[in-house]
């Protein structure tokens, strides 16, 4: 094998640990929600500067109340705002570690190809009638190229 991008193994224990965790996070996490394409295409977006905003909002209003009518949820407004200052960062350590294993399966993937395509070559060279045969001929249906159709212009 001439590739080796990473070599990791998983302790029987570790994968349990690691599974129980992860458990007890979606738990933890469980008032987590989905939103549908349709809702997250119609949701109001809040970027960097509408975040500033938001915030310049929140602190008159807060320095305001006599501004502020009955039928505004100040209170939730300022919930949403701290519950995303507490998830923010977790959310960033969870992406890392999301991104490092992203990585990681990629580099697993090319290491099993990268070793798959080098015993097809030892195969292919091992001489005939011997019991790789079936193991050639199965390595040569998945490596083989059919030539790609090219598509006809329009008249």
């Amino acid at each position: 094998m001439t590739q080796n991008l990473v070599s990791i193994t998983f302790a029987p224990a570790d994968v349990e640990a690691i599974d129980g965790m992860l458990t007890a996070l979606e738990a933890k996490l469980g008032a987590l929600i989905t939103l549908s394409a349709d809702e997250r295409r119609k949701a109001v977006k809040m970027g960097d500067k509408s975040e500033a905003f938001c915030r310049q909002t929140e602190l008159v209003l807060r320095q305001n109340p006599g501004i502020v009518p009955s039928n505004f949820d100040l209170t939730g407004f300022q919930q949403d705002i701290v519950a995303l200052d507490v998830l923010r960062p977790r959310l960033q350590r969870l992406r890392t570690l999301a991104d490092r294993a992203d990585d990681t399966e990629l580099a697993l993937g090319s290491d099993i190809m990268s070793a798959a395509y080098d015993g097809y070559a030892l195969a292919k060279v091992s001489g005939k009638g011997t019991a790789l045969d079936t193991l050639k001929e199965s390595m040569q249906t998945r490596l083989s190229r059919k030539p790609r159709s090219v598509a006809k212009p329009e008249a």
